[in-house]
């Protein structure tokens, strides 16, 4: 076998980093030595992998043909390392998720996950579905835990349960209990929205779509707790996942406004890289998933741990 894992390791993670440099900061490699195993992948068999642009090196079309292979490659190489070891982890694994699975679900699930493989590592990246979505296509996570929608034809999407999303408001704003509200009336308000890229603010869009009127955003913030205590203020009404309200409901301090014009149910989905190899860890991680929402009909009927 003419090439090393280690040069594939480096050709992987300067296609992550576009940058040998950057590359060989994650790898704790000297530049130079990331520079060597790349440049001896590409001489021994007299081959261009990347095209440097401006102060970046992008993939060329060989290199893209090369990278899920390469990938697939390491992550089998991590899985017999770890059995001659004898140890009792099943690897790495890299995942994403979107903010309602990630603050609600994901930190839930990786705990029970390293509490029954504890010499396993896992990290978890907390984004929109759009971002998630970018870092699965370019296998810089594993796994990705989305709320919206995926179509990218380099991304396979498996459904894990139902969500369903509300709009809700302070007790002290007037549409509390107002009854069903028309969506010509919730256009006039103002609205604490979830940014551009959100699987949320994507299912709350393509719900009005029917209709002309624009929302009149007063305020958009990344974070479902933001916007929950930016309406618990007053400043407005807002519109996330009801796993995310369940305890704001309960407690009262925000309330439900019902709108029948509005079909405001999604999917919580699976993603992986098509090429992606299901490693021990990848499929243990999934498998937990669907334990945790088996029976369920919908994500607030989990059973979570209270807030008070």
């Amino acid at each position: 076998m003419r090439y090393t894992l280690r040069q594939l390791e480096v050709f992987v993670a300067v296609a992550q980093h576009e940058s040998v440099s950057h590359a060989a900061r994650a790898l704790a490699l000297s530049q130079s030595a990331a520079s060597t195993a790349l440049a001896e992948l590409e001489r021994q068999f007299d081959c261009q992998l990347l095209d440097r642009i401006g102060k970046r090196l992008k993939l060329n079309a060989l290199g893209f043909q090369l990278l899920p292979k390469a990938v697939a490659l390491l992550d089998r190489a991590e899985e017999v390392e770890e059995l001659l070891r004898g140890q009792q982890g099943v690897g790495s694994l890299d995942v994403g998720a979107t903010l309602t699975i990630g603050n609600y679900l994901a930190t839930l699930l990786i705990s029970d996950f390293m509490q029954r493989h504890p010499g396993s590592r896992v990290r978890l990246s907390v984004r929109n579905t759009r971002a998630i979505i970018d870092s699965v296509r370019h296998h810089e996570l594993d796994l990705g835990l989305i709320e919206g929608q995926c179509e990218d034809d380099d991304v396979i999407t498996q459904p894990w349960v139902e969500d369903e999303l509300a709009v809700f408001c302070s007790p002290r704003h007037p549409l509390a209990g107002a009854g069903g509200v028309e969506l010509d009336r919730l256009l006039r308000e103002a609205w604490i929205m979830r940014e551009q890229g959100s699987g949320t603010r994507l299912t709350l869009e393509q719900a009005a779509r029917h209709r002309r009127g624009r929302f009149n955003i007063l305020l958009e913030l990344e974070h479902t707790e933001g916007i929950k205590r930016a309406v618990e203020s007053g400043l407005g009404i807002g519109c996330v996942s009801k796993l995310a309200l369940r305890d704001a409901f309960r407690r009262g301090s925000l309330v439900a406004i019902p709108t029948p014009e509005l079909d405001l149910s999604r999917q919580f989905s699976f993603i992986w890289h098509r090429h992606k190899y299901l490693a021990t860890g990848m499929r243990e991680f999934l498998r937990l998933c669907r334990q945790m929402t088996e029976g369920i009909r919908r994500s607030d009927e989990i059973d979570l741990p209270q807030v008070p």
